[in-house]
């Protein structure tokens, strides 16, 4: 979403600056954490439909691996002891911590029972291991934390068994030599989250959130058990799917002795379909009998049985489907699912909840997010800047929802240092290896909107290298916020505008998408974070207009798709999250904000609708000939309050208490920023076809405002801004997203003749300063606008902004694309 800054610098501190002081290595005699004091469930801000049911019994019991299972395991969430840490303490081996926790919840979460930020912290319990996992007689423990946040140091009995810094992946040890001949052994982990102030991947998480970003989840956020396995044993299966052949490769990874054989079965329920057989942790082709395709409409899985020659066995499953770019029958490139077309149309999901942050409350809360969006009628949806628990996409393989996968960011305001550089592509190597076998992740996201971005080509083809069987989206939204400038690599291109949906043109052989769009809210009383902070990029006030609008937006996204070539849709978003108001669902998933009828029906007539077939375009009228335009302002009247239209019947109105000066020829309107400008009180042009607007401008000073000399409002925004771009230090003729910017920064105090020229003929913008063509940009289609055209100011968020300070003179309006010759002649004229 869009925030745009400067960045600035800041090192990879080491969260290590908790460092763990072990002491008494050895038999520990621990308490029990049963025999504490009792863990208590705190108010979250707001109370979702699973809150009540999270309690000691109940802190998500379910299997948490669902892509190798096997049968015996146990879950090691619950209520944990809990403690304040400081940098380089010593561990509390044996001693009872004061506070009570409940994990796998954040600690910051109020399901946590603990509900406050802490930078360093102690987690300690006690567990017994079951007799019959035969642990030390060729049974070996295993200890898994599916996600701690940030650096984690583990210890069994004293001994540090695990040291491990990443916030969003797995990590497991094998603990069994930690063990003791006691019946109880105690676990203590130290975490250290320097949240916002180091320089590891965070997300949207910020120390406070406010805005677009949200409060921390540190600590351990997901589920925390242990397993035996055999000496020899699978620790990780990557299955990739060929549907050219009708075969998946199996690559099972081996920990312990690695000179084994395996032996992999596909079943189609119950019925073996396919079996292959070789040495372990080499790549094995299994050929699948007549391969039933995954895919949104049908998401057919296979069910996988793994078997080691030294005895261990896993159960997996697998979708068969591709994922690629390529031709459509109207000639644009566009993402392909199993050789074919499927518009792509999903919410922004960021997967925070109100009562456990980064963990939703059960299960079936998980669960509940993913089944909505199936039931709105989307077929896709993107992972927003987070990492979801294995069971997240378990539950979309199943339902049939493809899957974009962001890598959680960097700070947004931050250059990052060449540590920190280094630690997120481990981490995101890491995200990627843990997630590449399930069916429904069809695109890797590394960057957004240049939070933390760096090296992006490279970056780009080193994801595509780790998986080529996957699309890479380099930068989404690529075209605003703190984004490096397009790449060009990587499969896609994205764009990123709001309300929008923009209007993104293909470069090359990549696919063009619209990776955020929307974000159009609705307050609902009682149900809002913070109800003095709430906000959304364009406001409704009921239901009834919030659905009018979505589907007003869906079938622009339509029109975009046919027209433009764009292969999907991202609307923000599935869920309000904390201050931010636009989603389909309140933050405590208790209200439906629209219709869902309503949606439901209009996101099907976008997947239906698209079909990458030829459609015909409107024709461009010629327009009106000549250089004066169909309205014209030369401000020659020097007083009053009013400005002759020298060539229609559209006088302009003064507004706001806007002056005269000296002009270019003659006088010229003068307005100071704040609030002054001229209104035309008309719809001067079509902004959904060609049209030009002219002027001689003069600023009294350029800096990091916006400034806009012509424009005209549409119901929320301009549909067009001739402006100066506070952002770039340039002169631009833009839409919201996009901009055509001259290359060189505008002067103070010196007269400018500033021309923008839409052409829907060849979808371009050109901006032209002093006569010369300054820059063009490729935008597919124009917004529709009823709206006055003003002189003077824009309009966004559905109020005026971009307030000129300066002098304008000698103001042309067009119903055509004016020629490079049009514009050289009106230039020398002096009008």
């Amino acid at each position: 979403m869009f925030r745009p800054a400067r960045k600035t610098r800041r090192w990879l501190t080491a969260a290590a600056a908790f460092a763990v002081a072990v002491a008494g290595l050895g038999t520990v005699p621990a308490a029990s954490a049963a025999d504490a004091p009792q863990w208590q469930r705190l108010t979250p801000p707001l109370s979702t439909p699973w809150t009540k049911d999270v309690s000691p019994s109940n802190a998500l019991p379910d299997y948490p691996r669902p892509q190798l299972t096997r049968d015996k395991w146990q879950n090691l969430n619950g209520v944990w002891e809990f403690a304040k840490a400081a940098p380089g303490e010593a561990a509390p081996i044996g001693k009872t911590l004061g506070e009570r926790i409940l994990v796998p919840y954040p600690v910051e979460s109020a399901l946590s029972g603990i509900m406050r930020h802490e930078t360093n912290m102690w987690y300690r319990r006690t567990f017994e291991v079951p007799k019959n996992w035969q642990i030390g007689k060729g049974q070996r423990l295993q200890l898994h934390f599916q996600a701690v946040d940030y650096d984690a140091t583990v210890i069994v009995n004293g001994k540090t068994v695990a040291r491990h810094t990443g916030g969003y992946d797995a990590f497991s040890v094998d603990v069994t030599n930690a063990l003791t001949t006691a019946k109880t052994q105690e676990i203590v982990v130290g975490v250290a989250d320097p949240n916002d102030q180091g320089g590891q991947p965070i997300g949207k998480q910020r120390q406070p959130g406010d805005g677009i970003f949200y409060t921390p989840s540190s600590g351990i956020w997901q589920t925390v058990w242990m397993e035996p396995v055999a000496t020899a044993y699978i620790d990780r299966l990557d299955v990739t799917p060929d549907v050219a052949s009708g075969s998946v490769t199996v690559n099972a990874l081996v920990g312990g002795p690695v000179k084994q054989r395996v032996e992999a079965t596909a079943y189609d329920h119950g019925r073996p379909v396919g079996r292959v057989s070789g040495d372990a942790n080499k790549p094995l082709k299994l050929k699948v009998d007549r391969p039933h395709l995954w895919s949104p409409d049908d998401p057919f899985l296979y069910d996988l049985r793994v078997k080691l020659s030294g005895g261990d066995e896993v159960g997996s499953y697998f979708g068969i489907r591709s994922i690629s770019v390529g031709k459509t029958a109207d000639g644009k490139q566009r993402m392909l699912l199993n050789g074919k077309f499927v518009m792509q149309v999903g919410p922004l999901d960021q997967g925070f909840w109100p009562d456990g942050i980064y963990t939703a409350p059960t299960d079936a809360a998980l669960k509940f997010d993913l089944e909505q969006e199936k039931a709105l009628g989307f077929n896709m949806v993107r992972k927003h800047i987070k990492v979801e628990p294995d069971r997240w996409y378990y539950y979309a393989d199943k339902l049939g929802l493809l899957v974009w996968q962001d890598m959680p960011a960097m700070k947004d305001d931050v250059e990052p240092s060449a540590a920190s550089r280094v630690n997120y592509e481990s981490e995101m190597k890491r995200m990627i290896d843990q997630h590449r076998s399930f069916p429904s992740i069809v695109t890797w996201v590394p960057f957004n909107e240049g939070w933390g971005d760096y090296e992006v080509g490279r970056i780009a083809d080193e994801v595509k290298s780790w998986d080529p069987s996957r699309l890479v989206n380099a930068e989404s939204g690529v075209n605003c916020c703190r984004s490096e400038p397009d790449s060009g690599r990587g499969d896609i291109y994205d764009d990123h505008t709001y309300t929008g949906p923009g209007t993104p043109v293909q470069t090359g052989t990549r696919a063009a998408v619209d990776g955020e769009y929307g974000g159009l809210g609705l307050k609902v009383a009682g149900h809002e974070f913070d109800a003095a902070g709430s906000f959304a990029y364009e406001m409704e006030p009921d239901s009834a207009t919030l659905t009018r609008r979505y589907g007003e937006l869906q079938q622009r996204l339509l029109l975009v798709a046919q027209r433009c070539g764009v292969s999907a849709g991202v609307y923000t978003q599935t869920t309000d999250v904390e201050k931010e108001v636009n989603g389909f669902f309140t933050y405590d998933r208790q209200v439906q904000k629209m219709d869902f009828a309503a949606v439901r029906a209009a996101n099907l007539a976008v997947i239906k609708g698209a079909t990458g077939t030829p459609v015909s375009g409107p024709s461009v009228p010629a327009g009106t000939p000549g250089i004066d335009g169909i309205a014209a302002y030369p401000f020659d009247e020097n007083a009053g309050t009013t400005a002759a239209d020298s060539v229609g019947d559209h006088d302009a109105t003064l507004v706001g208490g806007a002056s005269w000066t000296e002009g270019k020829s003659g006088s010229a309107l003068a307005v100071n920023g704040s609030g002054q400008y001229a209104d035309t009180g008309a719809s001067l042009v079509n902004t959904e076809g060609s049209y030009s607007a002219a002027a001689w401008v003069k600023f009294n000073a350029v800096g990091d405002g916006f400034q806009t000399i012509v424009s005209q409002d549409g119901d929320n925004t301009s549909a067009f801004f001739l402006q100066y771009s506070g952002q770039d230090h340039r002169l631009a003729m833009s839409f919201v997203g996009t901009r055509a910017l001259a290359p060189a920064a505008p002067e103070a105090n010196r007269w400018y003749h500033v021309v923008g020229v839409r052409d829907a003929a060849s979808g371009t913008l050109k901006l032209y300063v002093d006569g010369q063509l300054a820059a063009t940009k490729s935008v597919c289609l124009g917004d529709a606008s009823t709206g006055h055209t003003v002189i003077g100011r824009g309009k966004y968020g559905g109020g005026p902004v971009d307030y000129l300070n300066g002098a304008v003179d000698q103001v042309h309006v067009y119903d055509r694309a004016l020629s490079d010759a049009d514009v050289s002649a009106l230039y020398s004229s002096g009008k």
